[in-house]
């Protein structure tokens, strides 16, 4: 019998998938939670074979979540379930280790493929989430970038319309320092424009 945890903070989700595992015999949901925390205290007391995780969870980022669980827990295989597309978030979770990446919008089959698979110790993927990963021409960061803590702040001045000058007198820096930070955003997002950033920082809950 694969024990399975769900966590994901859609109730519909979450009764879509509870009705597809509840077909298999020889699957058994053992927990559903909505965000980190409650998912945390659960793996304490039992640790199932397989976990589902949403990226989007209430208090904190799937991706951040997938780590911390796979040091925690390495013989647990996380298979991912997310409507997030980009390349960057899906090697982000595969270089955390999680064994599994399944978009959203696939057909309920690719779900129990993917717990089968990984419990035979392979890595899954989705065919369109294959397509994007083998993609060479997806444009944006093939990773997630970490940003420092000054990227951050002028890169949440830019979205609320600051010129460079205007930020570099709310921080107290140069105005060349400013453009020189916005220059290293740019290369970290391989993008030529702060309007890409803010989408893809926005996508990837940077801000």
């Amino acid at each position: 019998m694969i024990k399975v945890y769900i966590t994901d903070d859609h109730p519909i989700v979450q009764e879509g998938i509870k009705n597809l595992l509840a077909t298999r015999d020889e699957i058994s949901l053992t927990g559903v939670y909505q965000n980190g925390k409650d998912t945390l205290e659960a793996l304490v007391k039992e640790e199932p074979d397989v976990l589902l995780l949403d990226i989007n969870l209430p208090d904190i980022s799937g991706i951040e979540l997938s780590k911390q669980i796979r040091d925690a827990y390495p013989e647990l295989k996380i298979i991912v379930l997310s409507v997030h597309n980009e390349k960057a978030v899906i090697s982000s979770v595969l270089q955390n280790g999680v064994n599994g990446y399944v978009l959203k919008n696939s057909i309920g089959d690719e779900i129990i493929q993917a717990i089968h698979k990984v419990i035979d110790g392979e890595l899954y993927m989705c065919v369109q989430t294959r397509d994007i990963y083998n993609n060479q021409d997806t444009t944006g960061p093939d990773f997630i970038p970490k940003i420092t803590r000054r990227e951050k702040e002028i890169l949440q001045l830019v979205t609320e319309g600051m010129t460079s000058a205007q930020i570099a007198e709310k921080l107290f820096i140069s105005p060349y320092t400013v453009e020189t930070h916005r220059k290293n955003l740019m290369e970290k997002f391989d993008v030529n424009n702060m309007t890409a950033i803010i989408k893809y920082a926005t996508e990837f809950k940077l801000l």
